[in-house]
C-alpha cells in the first residue's frame, strides 16, 4: 500500500518525506502551496483532516496527523527501524528528543517568526525571544559534543524530528558557525542521499 503524504511547502512535512526515504517505504506526495499573503495552508487540507494542517499521511484507510505521531507510526510500520537503540538510557533520550523538538524548541522559533512580521514593536519584542532560543541552541550544541547523532552512533527518528527546528534556527534565529556541532550536524543530514531524494520529491524547500 502506497502512503500518501499531504505535504505543505516549507513546512514540518519535509521531515516525513525524508523519513520515508530513509525507510525505503513507497509513498506519493500531494503538495500544497501556502497562501502568499497569510502564509497559511490552503483550505483544501481541511478535506483531509479537520485541522487543515500538514503533515498528514494516508495509509489505506488510516489517516495520521501531527509530525511526532506520524514518525512513531512509521517507525512501527518499519519494524522499529530508525527507532531507539535497545538500551533503556537511549530509549529515554530518544523519547525526550522526539517530544522536545516540537514541545520546547519550536514554540519560541514560531513566536520569533510571527513577531518578525509585526511592524515597529515586532523587532523590539524579538529581542526578548532570542535569549530563549539561544538557551536551546546552546543546550543542543553541548549535547552533540563527541557524537555525530543525538542518539547513539546512528541516525534515528529523533534526529529527523530535530531537523526542522534547527533548520529554521539556521535560517532566521542565529544558528551559525559559532555552534560548530550543530552546523556540522545539519551539513551531515543535508548530505544524506535520502535527504536529497526527499528534496527532489517534495519540491522547493527554503531551509536546506
Amino acid at each position: 500500500m502506497t502512503i500518501i503524504v499531504h505535504h505543505l511547502e516549507n513546512s514540518r512535512s519535509q521531515r516525513i518525506l525524508w523519513m520515508l526515504e530513509e525507510l525505503g517505504l513507497d509513498y506519493e506526495v500531494k503538495r500544497y502551496e501556502r497562501n502568499p499573503k497569510t502564509m497559511l495552508a490552503p483550505p483544501e487540507l481541511r478535506r483531509v483532516h479537520p485541522l487543515g494542517k500538514s503533515p498528514v499521511i494516508q495509509d489505506g484507510d488510516t489517516i495520521v496527523a501531527e509530525t511526532g505521531a506520524i514518525i512513531e507510526y512509521l517507525v512501527e510500520k518499519a519494524d522499529g527501524r530508525l527507532g531507539p537503540p535497545a538500551h533503556r538510557d537511549a530509549v529515554l533520550r530518544y523519547r525526550f528528543y522526539l517530544h522536545y523538538a516540537e514541545g520546547s524548541v519550536m514554540p519560541p522559533l514560531l513566536v520569533k517568526l510571527v513577531l518578525s512580521r509585526v511592524p515597529v514593536f515586532g523587532k523590539a519584542a524579538q529581542k526578548r525571544i532570542q535569549p530563549m532560543i539561544d538557551n536551546h541552541l546552546n543546550y543542543l550544541e553541548r549535547e552533540l559534543d563527541g557524537r555525530d547523532w543525538f542518539i547513539g552512533d546512528d541516525l534515528t527518528a529523533a534526529d529527523i524530528m530535530l531537523s526542522f527546528p534547527l533548520e529554521a534556527a539556521q535560517s532566521r534565529a542565529g544558528l551559525d558557525a559559532s555552534r560548530p556541532n550543530l552546523t556540522n550536524w545539519l551539513a551531515r543530514i543535508h548530505a544524506r542521499p535520502a535527504y536529497q531524494r526527499a528534496l527532489e520529491r517534495g519540491g522547493p524547500y527554503a531551509y536546506a
